[in-house]
């Protein structure tokens, strides 16, 4: 059975996990834009200018998950707990 406790332990090693992917990903798309840029437009048949926005908009949206589906209820289990 699943307590209190293990959830929470449970969520907490999840945002470390998904935070050190998404510092991975900004990393690696602050360093190597223009390598990933041109990978990407080869593709997907992408403008290189467009995919910035797209880079942008995936980070984005990543760091609202993870706040929404991680660290929001740690920090709500943490309390009740």
């Amino acid at each position: 059975m699943i307590t209190i406790e293990v959830l929470t332990e449970l969520l907490g090693w999840t945002t470390v996990i998904n935070v050190a992917v998404l510092l991975l990903s900004t990393l690696g798309v602050v360093a190597m834009r223009d390598t990933i840029a041109a990978i990407h437009s080869k593709l997907f048949g992408l403008d290189e200018k467009d995919l910035g926005r797209a880079y942008f908009q995936y980070l984005a949206q990543y760091k609202i998950a993870i706040i929404v589906l991680n660290i929001a209820p740690y920090i709500a289990l943490k309390i009740i707990a």
